[in-house]
Formats: C-alpha cells, sequence, structure tokens
C-alpha cells in the first residue's frame, strides 16, 4: 500500500510575499527603534516601523482577502506554522508574552524620562502624548497606542475577510470605534484637560477599581464629572448589563464594546481555532472562571467593610487580597497569559477562563436572556465549521446535529458559527425565553415528518 501523500501548502502571490516583507521590515525597524541609542534615529526607525507594519498589513489583506471570493475560507489552517501551533506560533507567543512581562515589571518609570527596556519606545510617542493627554508618554500609553493599533489594522483584514456578512461587519466596526473613541481617544483627552483617566466602556467586576472605595472617593473629589464616572459605573454593572443582556445576551458586550474582545475578534482571528472543545477543557472553564468571580466579589465586599470600619474589624485583608488580585488575576492571567498564549490557546483564554465580567454575563445569559442560537438538524451536513471557528471551545456541531438551540454561558455570541455555515443552519436571536427549548422540539418533530 503506498503511503498517503499529503498535497503541498498552496503559495502565496509574490505580491503577497512582498507586502509580507514590508510588515517584516516594519518588524527589524522597531527592533533598530529600541536599540539605537541616537535620539533622533530612535524616532525615525520608530514611525518608520509603523508605517511600514501598518502598510503592509493593510497592503497583505487586500491581496489575500479582497481580491478573493468572499467566505470562511479554513483551508490548511492547522498546516500553517503560523496558525497550527508550529515553530512560528510559538516564537510569536514568546514574543507577546515576553512584551507583557517587560510591560508588567520592567518598564516602571523612575520619574525622570526613563522606563526600563521600554525607555526607548517610549519617547517617540511623546509628541502624540503631548497632542492627546497634555503631557509626555509613559509605557501605558506606548501599550495603549500599539493595542488601538492592533485592533485597527487587524479589523481592517477582518473587514475584508467577513465582508459577505452583515453581521460581521457592523460588529467589528464596533470594536473597532469603541477601541479608539472609548478606549484611547476619550481617557487621553480627560487627561489633557487634567481630569481623571477613565474608561466609559469598562465596568466592574472586569475594571475592578471603579467601585472601590479608594477610587471612588478619588473620582468624587473631581465634582460633577466624578460624581457622574461613580454612577456611570454603577448603573452600568449593576442595571445596564442585566437589562441588555436579557434582551441581547453576553455579546452586546463580549463582542461590540469590550477592548479584550475587540483585540481577540480583531488580532486574534487567526487563530480562533484553536480552543480546546474537549470536556475536560469545558471543567476547568467552570471551575476557574467562577472562581475569579467569587474572588472579585469577596475581594470588593473586604474593601467596603474595611473602609467602612477603618480597618478594625478586618484590619488590611481587603488591600492584601486586591494586591495579589492585581498581580495574578489582573496582570499575569489577562495579560501575559491572555494574550500571549494567543497562538497556542487561541484568541479567548482570558474571556473563557478568567474574566469576571464574561463570568457575570454568562450566568445572565444562561438563566434570564432571550439570547439563542437556533439550530436546524435536518440541514445540517456536519462539515464541522461552526465548531472549528468557535474560539469559546463550544462543539457547536453537537448542537447543530440534534438540533438543539445553545444556550451555553460561555458563548459570547461572535456569530462567527453562523456565519462559517455553508447551509444556513445556525442563527442568532433574542425571541421570548419559553421559545429558546421550544423551538428544538418543532425542529426535532420537522424532522420526523421528513423522514
Amino acid at each position: 500500500m503506498s503511503p498517503t501523500l499529503t498535497p503541498p501548502l498552496p503559495s502565496s502571490s509574490p505580491a503577497e510575499k512582498l507586502t509580507l516583507a514590508v510588515v517584516a521590515g516594519g518588524l527589524l525597524a522597531l527592533l533598530l527603534a529600541w536599540a539605537d541609542t541616537d535620539p533622533a534615529r530612535r524616532h525615525t526607525w520608530f514611525w518608520l516601523a509603523v508605517g511600514l507594519v501598518s502598510a503592509g498589513t493593510l497592503a497583505w489583506s487586500s491581496l489575500k482577502f479582497g481580491r478573493h471570493p468572499a467566505g470562511v475560507q479554513q483551508d490548511n489552517l492547522w498546516r500553517r506554522a503560523s496558525t497550527g501551533r508550529g515553530a512560528l506560533a510559538w516564537v510569536t507567543g514568546l514574543v507577546l508574552t515576553g512584551f507583557y512581562v517587560v510591560l508588567y515589571w520592567f518598564s516602571d518609570g523612575d520619574g525622570k524620562g526613563s522606563f526600563g527596556l521600554l525607555t526607548h519606545l517610549v519617547h517617540p510617542l511623546d509628541g502624540l502624548s503631548q497632542l492627546l493627554r497634555g503631557r509626555p508618554a509613559d509605557q501605558w500609553f506606548l501599550y495603549g497606542t500599539f493595542y488601538t493599533l492592533a485592533v485597527l489594522l487587524m479589523g481592517s483584514r477582518a473587514l475584508l475577510k467577513y465582508r459577505h456578512s452583515r453581521y460581521q461587519l457592523i460588529r467589528t466596526s464596533s470594536v473597532m470605534f469603541f477601541q479608539l473613541g472609548f478606549s484611547f481617544l476619550i481617557p487621553g483627552l480627560l487627561q489633557f484637560f487634567q481630569k481623571p483617566e477613565f474608561y466609559f466602556d469598562y465596568f466592574w467586576p472586569l475594571h475592578y477599581q471603579y467601585l472601590w472605595p479608594n477610587d471612588v472617593q478619588d473620582l468624587l473629589k473631581n465634582g460633577g464629572l466624578g460624581v457622574f464616572m461613580v454612577f456611570w459605573g454603577a448603573v452600568m454593572s449593576f442595571v445596564a448589563t442585566p437589562v441588555l443582556t436579557y434582551f441581547y445576551g453576553k455579546r452586546w458586550y463580549c463582542s461590540w464594546v469590550c477592548g479584550c474582545g475587540g483585540l481577540a475578534e480583531t488580532a486574534g482571528d487567526p487563530y480562533r481555532q484553536l480552543a480546546d472543545k474537549s470536556r475536560a477543557a469545558w471543567r476547568w472553564e467552570v471551575r476557574i472562571i467562577y472562581t475569579v468571580l467569587g474572588l472579585i466579589i469577596t475581594i470588593t465586599a473586604l474593601l467596603w467593610v474595611q473602609f467602612a470600619t477603618h480597618g478594625e474589624l478586618l484590619g488590611q485583608v481587603g488591600t492584601v487580597a486586591a494586591k495579589w488580585y492585581g498581580f495574578a488575576i489582573g496582570s499575569v492571567f489577562s495579560g501575559v497569559i491572555g494574550v500571549g498564549f494567543y497562538p497556542i490557546m487561541g484568541a479567548r483564554v482570558w474571556c473563557r477562563f478568567g474574566c469576571p465580567m464574561a463570568a457575570y454575563l454568562g450566568l445572565l445569559q444562561k438563566h434570564f436572556s432571550r439570547f439563542r442560537i437556533s439550530t436546524n438538524g435536518a440541514q445540517c451536513i456536519s462539515c464541522g465549521n461552526c465548531s472549528n471557528v468557535c474560539e469559546m471551545g463550544i462543539d457547536v456541531k453537537q448542537y447543530a446535529q440534534r438540533g438543539e438551540p445553545i444556550v451555553r454561558a460561555s458563548c459570547v455570541g461572535c456569530g462567527m458559527c453562523s456565519t462559517a455555515c455553508p447551509r444556513g443552519v445556525l442563527n442568532l436571536e433574542n425571541g421570548p425565553r419559553e421559545g429558546r427549548f421550544q423551538a428544538s422540539a418543532l425542529i426535532h418533530a420537522d424532522s420526523l415528518r421528513i423522514l
């Protein structure tokens, strides 16, 4: 018996290779900006890097997706070194993880313009930071700039790739809008006018500090605006979130507004198929994410008790717990693991296993929301496209084959399963709650009549 021959991977066109070379040149220029000690040359290298990476990414996206038929094309994903946990994926993961480690623990400012290992990359942004914030750049402005640029560039790629789907076009445009406007420009402008830096698209328990006593006090010192910020955070966390989730599921936030989800849906899109679909992974997901939610609820309560009793009842337990939560969850989990592990575990590692906001929204979605994904088992051909694109590790095909509606706490409503389905089996719906389970019974009955 002759061995089975694996067909060779399709090669990129010369034009695509040229655009990828431009991106590589931009990364090299960024390395030179980091290493060069001459300020003038360093600024030149940095902005050359930004220009080359931006132009190369947009040109490659246009050639790769804009000139080909629209549709979700998953050919050879697992055979590529970049998207199938190959050598390139591990190198990418190592670089991302290393960047976050440096950002969190080796770039603290000394008040004299030094930001550790990131100093040479921070100062080329001083002009932009002065224009937007009225102050020199720091390591967090560098991070915000890189983060926003990644969402915008890879968001443009997603717009071209999924241009056949109106839902994906609107959803991708939404996360790009909220990242640029609400997570980058507005917080910067608030600082420019010497107001508190505030992210109107992040709420407790994800941005937990906004409802902690010390932060609430600091905001209230800023008069009417500070009062509005506290009011906004409380209302969005405890009133608007349940109401919006009831009508639209957790997708209104996780797939349309959140910056973490925005990065996952744009820069993380090439890795969505890497999410583990096993039952063991689901068990770990449930154990970890609800533990994190429980921790942040407990810590918030401890801090308010500590504040109300002036530390006489429980001492500084709340402060110590908050410090360790910020290190283990806020830094290591959400940053180092949450983004650094994109190329190995998929783009929604943080959203799936650690985000307390996702856990909170998930409980509301599963037990109280009208949102579900309806399925038509009679039309399913078991191609598996839906399961492959699910970045939350849901084996969508199993639901589709049985004609059961998908009502899962982890589902972020990205709609990629519906977009990837060649038969229109899956539909995102916001109907009455009682219809979530009636739908599957009707579909099953119709299937029996057909047979």
